[in-house]
């Protein structure tokens, strides 16, 4: 939605993904309040991690869009599931049962089926460098989930404190590659980005917020909280498309839209 948003306003993602993060970290400090009493114990690596995925991950998500099209990245970023789900089972020992087992399965059907399926691709040369891309996003996005369950897991820090510094260090790192592609003059700076980037960073903060709210009620069950969040954001994409940007919704997009509700069901009652 974002990216669509940015192509219609002619917005630089990467200038407002800067500043959403200072606005992060910013809601972080007034709202949470982190401690800093026991970092000896804090998660750093995830936190770096974190803090350099975050980025880079949205700019990988934007050469992709360029080189395969919005429908195959679409389709690579929401299959990005499959990765924090072996990670629930194998990683996280959540233990299976069949009713989550179909939800999920449910889930990875209404995914499929929502993806518009008009060929944006009709143009394009589909080679090696862009299917890198999409493993890229793929990989990406189901990491960035994995990372975020282990911070919330952890009992030494809370997820408050932590949430502040991945914020530090995702605004830390964009910051500095932005200074350096300004010096460079790849790219002209923009005030407006920053007031664009604070109103990204309002919604950012509070999406990762109770994500990670949500991984800490149910330590147990991390395949629920994300496919819920995947589901979630699937429908959320495919309402303000039609809403929004007027996109007409196929007879497979509605299936998809009901699988999807379906799956929501089935997963809370598991």
């Amino acid at each position: 939605m974002m990216l669509k948003l940015a192509k219609r306003y002619h917005v630089d993602v990467f200038q407002a993904v800067v500043w959403n993060y200072s606005a992060a970290i910013l809601l972080s400090w007034a709202l949470l309040r982190p401690e800093f009493g026991h970092l000896k114990a804090a998660p750093v690596i995830s936190y770096i991690a974190l803090g350099l995925l975050l980025p880079a991950i949205l700019i990988m998500l934007g050469i992709s869009i360029k080189l395969s099209g919005i429908v195959r990245t679409e389709m690579a970023q929401r299959l990005s599931l499959a990765i924090s789900l072996v990670a629930a089972f194998f990683i996280f020992s959540e233990k299976a049962t069949t009713l989550k087992l179909t939800g999920i399965a449910l889930s990875f059907i209404a995914i499929i089926l929502t993806i518009p399926r008009q060929n944006d691709n009709k143009n394009k040369r589909f080679n090696a460098n862009a299917w890198f891309y999409l493993l890229i996003v793929f990989a990406g996005f189901g990491i960035i989930d994995v990372l975020f369950k282990q911070i919330a897991a952890s009992k030494a820090i809370s997820y408050s404190t932590s949430l502040f510094f991945v914020f530090v260090f995702a605004f830390g790192f964009s910051f500095i590659a932005l200074v350096y592609q300004v010096a460079q003059k790849k790219i002209r700076f923009s005030w407006p980005h920053i007031f664009i980037g604070w109103g990204l960073g309002i919604a950012n903060f509070g999406n990762i917020l109770f994500y990670l709210k949500a991984h800490r009620t149910l330590a147990n069950a991390p395949s629920i909280v994300f496919s819920a969040m995947n589901i979630g954001l699937l429908m959320a994409a495919a309402l303000t498309g039609f809403l929004i940007f007027k996109e007409k919704l196929s007879l497979l997009n509605k299936i998809g839209l009901v699988i999807a509700i379906a799956a929501v069901i089935i997963i809370a009652r598991s």
